[in-house]
Order: structure tokens, then C-alpha cells, then sequence
């Protein structure tokens, strides 16, 4: 979803003219590009780390929590940031960047909410439970 998001924006980006010039070489526009590429770069590079612990057999729960949480939360950032790009199109099913909005919006809370693996990331870190009781 990230990174269709992000080749989505780009493409329109690239295409949309705006005060007689692309709008991708806006200096605001071209940041929110840059972050998307930086943090799917760094969400998939956590995605091929746990990957080969559980190859190994060495991942733990907690690990998992940490890229869900993680990851989830990038790809649902990306997808704001692309609607962002996209302006009042991006809320149109002209583009899949509202789908991806929406579908994130149920992933970021099914399998454990964003706040319930912050809790499980923060035990596993502290030694604390914080879930309460």
C-alpha cells in the first residue's frame, strides 16, 4: 500500500502542473516524496530483518508487535501524505491512494491497535506491564 501510494504521488506529482510548472518541484511537495521514501525504505528493511529471524527461528512476539506497529503506521502516513499530493482528486477512487487510506485505517486496529503493541513493545523494554490491574 506504501509504496503504491508513494508511485502513485510521485507519477501525479510529476504530471500536475500548478502556476505553470509540476508540482513535484515544490519544495513541500518534493519533502513529502523524500520522507516517503525514507520510511519505506527503513519499514521494509525492519519487514526483511524479522523475516530472517523467523527464518531462524529467533523472533519473538514482541518483535513482531514492534514492526506491525511500526509498519502499519508508515504505510497509513504515506497514504495521508499521498492524498496530501493528490489534492482534492486524492479523495476520488480515481486514484487507489483513498482506497489504501481506508483499508490502513482497519489494519492500523485489527490484530492489536497501534496503542496495544505500544504497550506490548513497552513491557518486553521495561520489564513493566502497563496493560493495567
Amino acid at each position: 500500500a506504501a509504496i503504491d501510494c508513494y508511485e502513485t504521488a510521485l507519477a501525479y506529482a510529476k504530471s500536475r502542473e500548478q502556476f505553470g510548472r509540476a508540482i513535484a518541484g515544490f519544495q513541500m511537495v518534493q519533502e513529502k516524496l523524500v520522507w516517503m521514501v525514507q520510511e519505506i525504505t527503513k519499514a521494509q528493511l525492519l519487514a526483511l530483518r524479522l523475516t530472517r529471524m523467523m527464518e531462524a527461528g529467533t523472533a519473538r512476539p514482541e518483535q513482531i508487535s514492534l514492526a506491525k506497529r511500526n509498519n502499519v503506521w508508515i504505510a497509513l502516513q504515506c497514504a495521508r501524505s499521498a492524498r496530501d499530493i493528490l489534492g482534492a482528486v486524492g479523495i476520488t477512487d480515481r486514484y487507489s491512494v483513498i482506497r489504501h487510506l481506508m483499508n490502513l485505517e482497519s489494519v492500523y486496529t485489527y490484530e492489536g491497535t497501534h496503542d496495544i503493541h505500544t504497550l506490548v513493545v513497552g513491557q518486553d523494554i521495561t520489564g513493566i506491564n502497563a496493560f493495567g490491574g
